[in-house]
């Protein structure tokens, strides 16, 4: 999603929402995101889980160094003490090693995503060890820059959408779910807008 949708989206969203409109006007629109594609982003999706993004981006550069080559087999080539040396745990050594088995067994495949559907992307993400919605819908989000997807396991957008519709506490995943149905076809853009929100947003 570049300026121009969010923009686009937001505008949207503020037509339906009085909610939204009126932080939009406080706030002004969220930046854009973009991630890679292929095999690399889930590779970083791993080294990244439950990390801060320094420690991530200083961990993904020592692994990197130490592949032959940025992908399936290059993962593969590369002894497990050499990985947990560059700084990854053996559990995400375990799910590298497995997306990898499974990229070149055909079982995944990290570039055929773009032609699924949103549904059978997330199946099929969702498939592989150590990735669950939340990975799988932050990959379509920013990766395939899919248009209508909305992370409901992700705290900073509950702690968001609780306070911008003025609830007393974060709402649950399926309840925030119903709260922003009527979002829909702009509901990605409506969860960049919450994480923007809840960075920004008076409490």
């Amino acid at each position: 999603m570049d300026d121009k949708q969010i923009l686009k989206g937001m505008t949207a969203l503020a037509n339906i929402d009085a909610d939204v409109a009126k932080a939009f006007e406080l706030l002004g629109p969220p930046a854009a995101r973009v991630r890679p594609t292929g095999f690399g982003a889930f590779l970083s999706i791993i080294i990244g889980q439950q990390v801060s993004t320094e420690a991530a981006n200083a961990i993904r550069g020592r692994v990197e160094s130490t592949l032959p080559e940025l992908s399936a087999q290059g993962v593969l080539a590369v002894e497990d003490q050499t990985l947990r040396d560059a700084g990854m745990s053996f559990r995400k050594i375990e799910y590298a090693k497995g997306l990898a088995e499974a990229q070149l067994a055909g079982r995944f495949d990290a570039e055929g995503l773009v032609n699924l559907s949103d549904a059978e992307a997330i199946e099929s993400i969702t498939s592989l060890r150590g990735f669950g919605r939340w990975s799988a819908e932050i990959y379509l989000m920013f990766s395939l820059h899919r248009q209508d997807i909305f992370p409901a396991d992700d705290l900073a957008i509950l702690i968001a959408l609780g306070r911008l519709k003025g609830l007393e506490q974060k709402p649950t995943p399926k309840q925030a779910r119903d709260l922003v149905a009527h979002w829909a076809p702009w509901r990605s853009v409506g969860s960049l807008f919450l994480w923007h929100y809840y960075r920004g947003a008076p409490t």
